[in-house]
């Protein structure tokens, strides 16, 4: 846990310090004496008598009492030191920089857990180790550069990775983004970034008249995902904005499955759920990561329509291209006032948005431009301004325009300055005086239009389903004591799959709707079941996994000599002990699966089913529990969305039901939470109902 004595020290001790700034234990101590840290500094070193200017220590022993330690000594010496600090110093903060622990061998993970276990034991925070350290308000406890300005109103950095966090800060120095608080956590070894996301929902409120800095964040792993998903979601909620990239998700070689949902899903789908579930913005690198925070950091669009102001073209139109695919609008400006400032401008000047007032342009008239688009110009939102330099003369005039209107005007301005050489040194003033800045215009267009999609975190709301036939929810009926009746009479076959009958009498029991079916295991009891069935059928092998790959799925069998030739040759199939008749069913083919994923717990996955669920991969996932807003955010991300709502004269389908399909499969999972896989492929989808054509159930055995 994150302790006060951590985050604002009254003395700080500096083990392993030097005189050489090129050493960690060095240029801790020169961050720390520049950035001002204004309590006493005590460097140890057994062979200086003084660090840098100030009076050393010879041992740990020989200190006073001190809240912080940083440590950057070989890790076999880091346990006696951490004890002897903790047990004699009442030190309650250490940042171990030092290499060496679990990171490289288990006699290293050993050392990392005693230290770990002594911390605990007294009641002190460690970051680290294998850290660059913190950066707070109060000091600057790294040993790396840059130093961030410092801006109280300034984003949060966690990363697990020290060099990834240094890359970082660099990356947002040339775009003007601030920090108010950067934490290194290396291996994790106490303080995770999920506990650095706890200590700061448990201090902060957030406020909602100012705007709330982002929190950024750079993840290698996820060890309580729970922990992240309560305090992220707690976070979102009081209006913190939250980024965040994850590393480390794909997974070298196959994947073996028995199911569609175990071979499509995996673990970077279940981060994908867990960060929509909280809420948090996905990013894939560092510069969309640095370049999100920064369009985060600043007022919020109040609505998708964009105004582009330029003195140069070709930058406004790859502008406008990228906030269209980003499903934003750059939308036509005309009428009175339009008019009026066309009067204005130069008379080759446009507009109609773009609004070009050419490379001539003056900063009087950007700054009567954006006084339009704030007062005039009801349609717009927003307001992206592509101002560089040819290099003839300085524009300096036009960036104090910028920095004037950025201050007084209700509506987000968005500076992209790409001249990053015949205007650097005006860009450098500019983001100086606490401006953000942006080189490229379809980055920072990206960004914008990823920042103004983010959607609230969603809740574990109680499950929904729609009445079959009804197009309002209605509660999913509680299955405790059907599916508590059948546990303990499940018969899973040697690879956990259940037979037929259990996976229907469990899906009976949450409500599922699924196809009349009966399984057959002579020619006769096919021919007589086909009858009662009505033709035509459905035949299908009851054994293999994927049915239509080993030619176990017959279509359309129409009469009794059919079902007699059917039966014999899908008998023939190695594997194949039974089957499974249903009657045809027409309409549109979804699907619907679970599978489970330590330690995220059970993700529910959706899709247009049948072949299509692993030819176009157009599945979506959400995280156990699920509730019903949710799994509609997760059908409308489907790329075949518009097809299920109805297109081009298609009917659609009845998208409440399937709504509810997912909300019982959310709720099954937590009464059985055995499962480890589940298909439902594919789902016969229409207007007025869905119903279940083929399921398959697989449990922990």
């Amino acid at each position: 846990m994150i302790t006060n004595k951590l985050i604002h020290p009254r003395s700080i001790a500096v083990i392993g310090a030097s005189n050489d700034t090129r050493k960690p234990g060095g240029k801790v101590i020169e961050n720390l004496l520049v950035g001002g840290f204004d309590g006493p500094i005590y460097p140890v070193n057994p062979k200086e008598s003084e660090i840098q200017g100030i009076a050393g220590y010879r041992s740990v022993s020989d200190l006073p009492q001190v809240d912080v330690a940083i440590l950057a000594i070989p890790a076999a010496s880091c346990v006696e030191t951490v004890r002897v600090l903790a047990e004699t110093k009442e030190t309650r903060g250490f940042i171990v920089f030092s290499a060496g622990f679990g990171e490289v061998d288990p006699a290293g993970a050993a050392i990392e857990s005693e230290m770990v276990r002594i911390a605990d034991a007294h009641g002190a925070a460690l970051i680290g180790p294998n850290c660059i350290g913190i950066l707070t308000p109060h000091y600057n406890g790294v040993f790396t550069t840059p130093i961030p300005p410092s801006d109280a109103h300034g984003c949060t950095l966690i990363s697990g990775s020290g060099a990834t966090a240094v890359f970082i800060m660099e990356a947002s120095t040339t775009i003007g983004l601030r920090f108010s608080r950067v934490f290194s956590v290396g291996n994790s070894a106490q303080i995770g970034v999920e506990d650095v996301l706890r200590y700061i929902d448990e201090t902060e409120s957030g406020a909602s008249d100012t705007l709330v800095p982002p929190i950024l964040l750079y993840i290698e792993s996820i060890t309580d995902p729970q922990a992240f998903l309560t305090h992220a979601r707690s976070l979102r909620r009081k209006g913190f904005p939250i980024a965040a990239i994850k590393a480390g998700s794909s997974e070298a070689g196959g994947r073996a499955a028995g199911s569609h949902t175990g071979a499509l899903a995996g673990s970077d789908a279940a981060v994908d759920a867990l960060f929509q579930k909280a809420g948090v913005i996905r990013c894939r690198s560092r510069e969309e990561l640095t370049t999100v925070g920064a369009v985060l950091s600043q007022r919020g669009l109040a609505g998708p329509n964009i105004a582009v102001v330029t003195h140069a073209g070709g930058p406004a139109v790859m502008m406008t291209d990228t906030l269209s695919e980003g499903g934003l609008t750059v939308p036509p400006i005309s009428g009175e006032a339009a008019e009026q400032l066309q009067e204005a401008l130069y008379p080759a000047s446009s507009v109609g948005n773009p609004i070009d007032f050419l490379a001539t342009g003056s900063a009087e008239q950007l700054r009567m431009i954006l006084a339009y688009c704030e007062n005039r110009f009801d349609n717009i939102d927003g307001i992206a301004v592509i101002f560089g330099s040819p290099g003839l003369f300085p524009v300096d005039d036009a960036y104090r325009v910028l920095h004037d209107a950025i201050r007084t005007q209700s509506k987000p301005i968005y500076p992209i300055l790409p001249s990053v050489v015949n205007a650097a040194r005006e860009a450098e003033e500019f983001r100086r005086n606490g401006n953000i800045a942006f080189p490229d215009e379809v980055t920072a267009a990206r960004a914008i239009a990823t920042a103004y999609h983010a959607h609230a975190p969603f809740d574990d709301a109680e499950p929904t389903r729609s009445a079959p036939g009804s197009a309002a929810p209605a509660p999913v009926p509680a299955p405790e004591a059907a599916l508590a009746a059948r546990i303990g009479e499940l018969t899973p076959g040697p690879d956990g799959f259940l037979p037929p009958a259990d996976v229907a009498q469990i899906l009976d029991a949450v409500g599922i709707p699924r196809v009349p079916e009966v399984s057959v295991y002579t020619e006769d009891e096919a021919v007589a079941s086909a009858q009662v069935l009505g033709y035509p059928i459905v035949m299908k092998a009851i054994g293999p996994v994927h049915k239509s790959d080993v030619g176990g799925v017959a279509l359309g069998v129409a009469t009794p000599e059919e079902v007699q030739t059917e039966f014999r040759r899908i008998m023939a199939i190695p594997e194949t002990t039974a089957v499974l008749l249903q009657p045809m069913a027409k309409g549109t083919e979804l699907f619907a699966g679970v599978v489970a994923e330590p330690p995220y717990g059970h993700l529910i996955a959706a899709g247009l089913g049948g072949i299509f669920v692993e030819l176009l991969k157009d599945t979506a996932c959400g995280l156990a529990p699920l509730g019903a807003r949710e799994a509609e955010y997760m059908i409308s991300s489907l790329n075949g969305y518009e097809l299920l709502r109805g297109a081009r004269g298609t009917p659609g389908v009845d998208i409440t039901q399937f709504v509810g399909v997912l909300t019982a499969l959310s709720h099954l999972v937590g009464e059985m939470p055995e499962i480890i896989e589940l298909d439902l492929n594919p789902l016969i989808a229409t207007a007025e109902r869905i119903m279940t054509v083929d399921a398959r159930i697989r449990i922990k055995t």
